[in-house]
């Protein structure tokens, strides 16, 4: 059993199915070179949280008599390896639908059937994936309010099956106890930094309609990292949602509707628009405006906040990731796949379909019905949700000093300069 984006032991599709076949299982990992050879920061707070996980896991196993057999290679590199220490009949994994992991996964399996050995791929970080909801013609849907009520519509014809993997834990290979590699055997140091809870918040989730826009409030669940790393099941986050929830639901939907978008139209992970003619925008691109949004000095505190939030904690609240996002697209005219690839170097939860779906929005390109001269105005943001100042005074503690700079950009002039340089690319398509 190859675990990469789904490290845990319950309700696990592949996991379940590899154990159901009454063959001893042996549970594999490989910290991935080709992946973390592109980590700049060593002190990378996601590896440490996958390390984390791996140690948790590999603890459940010692007590069964089993052990994690884990490497820090590429990932063939590593399958050649099992491959010489023992004798394989099958592989099974859960599905990854990012471009790389598509490559990698394609690879593997050219690998083993070389040895006549099956690679079986389950449905696990989803509910529904590919063409599993679509419109009546066949064709996927790109704007998410009617994907979602076809996405619920499915899921009372399809509920949701929990998948009992401790039913079978007496079929995982017996073996000592292989040692997790410590981080620094890997080229990464530890963080003494404390990771969300992966416990469900009943009462915040209940809440969350009301709640989840104000930023100086908890009213966010702080699952996405979890659900990243598949630490918790999205099949029972969705039961839970179903029962308390339906807001919480929807963005839940969110990420199954953007990895559906990631599957259908490969054009986004070659790093281009979602709507073509966007690529054609005259981006500003001024280095000191993006040095300065990336430290969270534009003068604009609810931005600021943000930013200083995201440097510190790795986490930024979904409303200020949409106020940030506009910003440094629409009111500095910086090519929001530079922002995109800031927040993949520094959210914990960073999942690149979401990543790039929420940046694509802001950015007036993506899967979205609203047109492009939707511009957030940072001060409204803030007089609707952090009036009282709570979250911008926590961040910004100088806020009423000397030392706070003026705003970079006046609203009204940026608006007006960025529905321009908008205008003169659509008009030109139009022509």
């Amino acid at each position: 059993m190859w675990f990469r984006r789904d490290l845990r032991l319950d309700d696990n599709t592949a996991l379940f199915y590899a154990l159901q076949k009454g063959v001893p299982v042996l549970p594999v990992f490989i910290f991935d070179r080709n992946i973390l050879s592109d980590l700049s920061d060593k002190a990378d707070r996601r590896v440490a949280f996958i390390h984390a996980a791996l140690t948790g896991m590999q603890q459940q196993l010692v007590k069964m008599g089993s052990s994690f057999e884990i490497y820090y290679s590429t990932p063939l590199e590593a399958f050649k390896q099992l491959l010489q220490k023992y004798s394989i009949q099958d592989v099974y994994t859960n599905t990854d639908y990012e471009q790389y992991a598509i490559d990698r996964d394609t690879a593997i399996e050219q690998l083993l059937a070389g040895y006549h050995i099956g690679f079986h791929v389950y449905k696990d970080q989803v509910i529904f994936e590919k063409s599993e909801v679509v419109k009546e013609d066949q064709k996927p849907y790109t704007v998410f309010t009617p994907y979602s009520k076809k996405w619920k519509a499915c899921l009372q014809e399809n509920p949701v099956r929990i998948y009992p993997c401790n039913d079978y834990f007496n079929h995982f290979y017996q073996q000592p106890e292989q040692p997790v590699p410590a981080l620094e055997t890997i080229g990464f140091q530890p963080t003494n930094f404390s990771f969300p809870m992966d416990r469900v918040d009943e009462t915040l989730i209940a809440k969350y309609t009301t709640q989840r826009d104000f930023p100086a409030l908890q009213g966010t669940s702080k699952l996405g990292v979890h659900l990243r790393f598949g630490t918790i099941s999205i099949r029972k986050l969705v039961k839970k949602a179903l029962e308390l929830n339906e807001t919480f639901l929807n963005e839940l939907i969110w990420r199954d509707f953007y990895q559906m978008i990631l599957w259908h139209f490969p054009q986004v992970s070659a790093g281009n628009a979602f709507k073509k003619e966007y690529d054609l925008i005259a981006w500003r691109n001024n280095e000191a405006d993006f040095n300065r949004w990336k430290e969270g000095n534009t003068g604009y505190p609810i931005v600021d906040a943000g930013m200083r939030e995201l440097k510190e904690t790795g986490f930024m609240h979904n409303r200020v990731r949409m106020i940030v996002a506009s910003f440094l697209a629409k009111h500095l005219l910086i090519d929001w796949r530079r922002g995109e690839a800031w927040f993949s170097e520094k959210l914990l939860d960073f999942d690149f379909a979401s990543n790039n779906g929420g940046w694509q929005w802001a950015a007036g390109c993506g899967c979205d019905a609203a047109p492009y001269f939707r511009i957030f105005n940072p001060a409204l943001q803030t007089q609707k949700f952090d009036k009282d100042l709570k979250y911008i005074r926590k961040w910004v503690p100088e806020l009423d000093s000397f030392t706070y700079p003026q705003p970079m950009v006046v609203h009204e002039e940026a608006r007006k300069r960025c529905l321009a340089a908008y205008g003169d690319v659509l008009k030109k398509v139009n022509q």
